[in-house]
């Protein structure tokens, strides 16, 4: 599949997710959102962006931190939302427009900061992302990235890309920690901070918001069957009225040279 392709699954998957996503409790835990707003600092005067944000969750959350924050991303319908729900919080700092996180319209070393979440999965040769991050950064400034990961064990990470892939056609690949961390260095990033974080969903809700899921949910339920005793990063625990998906969040903040 081209990326121009890949570029219209991804669209067309967060136009279905548009409003699931940002009722998912998964997307505001401490693990997956105030763990992220963290690491960003409090400054009044910075300016960061948002790259493939979304609904904006992270843009409002991190909102009172900073000066101003601008989301950008690929689905108009997220697009919309984002706008929205800023308006309806009363966050002003805010603004929302179209943008490919592998080609951002903004000028070099023109912020102070830039971030994103859970995008890394849904993007061929995610390297780009962090290419044109450190790009708009001005230097001394600081990239964010947070996202689930996978394991080092080749057969656990292939199990676990066939169950996202069936649940949800716009991802394309987990990355390990130190996958990122390696792309990172390629792109030409220090590191500040790094850190993994266990999280727990509702297996139920994540495996119906995808698009896929309601139709794979037989295949995808014979796979965890089959799941490699080493698995870490992708496991479903509890009881059938209370599973749950065990996840991993790796966390990194590096600094721009």
């Amino acid at each position: 599949m081209s990326t121009d392709a890949h570029s219209g699954t991804i669209r067309d998957e967060f136009a279905h997710q548009a409003d699931s996503f940002t009722r998912s409790a998964a997307m505001s835990l401490a693990e997956t959102l105030g763990a992220v707003v963290e690491l960003v600092p409090e400054d009044p005067e910075a300016r960061w962006v948002e790259v493939a944000c979304g609904p904006g969750l992270i843009a409002r959350a991190m909102a009172p931190r900073v000066g101003t924050v601008i989301g950008l991303d690929l689905t108009p319908a997220m697009i919309d939302k984002a706008r929205a729900d800023a308006a309806e919080a009363g966050v002003a700092n805010v603004s929302f427009d179209l943008g490919d996180a592998t080609a951002l319209d903004l000028p070099d070393d023109s912020l102070d900061g830039a971030i994103t979440r859970f995008s890394l999965h849904h993007i061929p040769a995610p390297i780009r992302v962090l290419e044109e991050m450190r790009r708009v950064v001005k230097p001394g400034g600081l990239v964010v990235v947070a996202d689930h990961v996978t394991d080092d064990d080749g057969a656990a990470a292939a199990w676990h890309e066939e169950i996202e892939r069936l649940r949800d056609p716009s991802h394309w690949a987990c990355l390990t920690p130190s996958r990122i961390a390696d792309l990172a260095a390629r792109a030409g990033l220090e590191r500040d901070e790094e850190r993994v974080r266990p999280f727990s969903i509702d297996y139920a809700e994540w495996l119906h918001r995808g698009s896929g899921g309601p139709a794979n949910e037989a295949l995808i339920e014979r796979l965890l069957s089959e799941a490699p005793s080493s698995v870490e990063s992708f496991r479903v625990t509890g009881p059938d009225e209370d599973r749950r998906l065990n996840l991993r969040n790796s966390l990194h903040r590096w600094r721009v040279p």
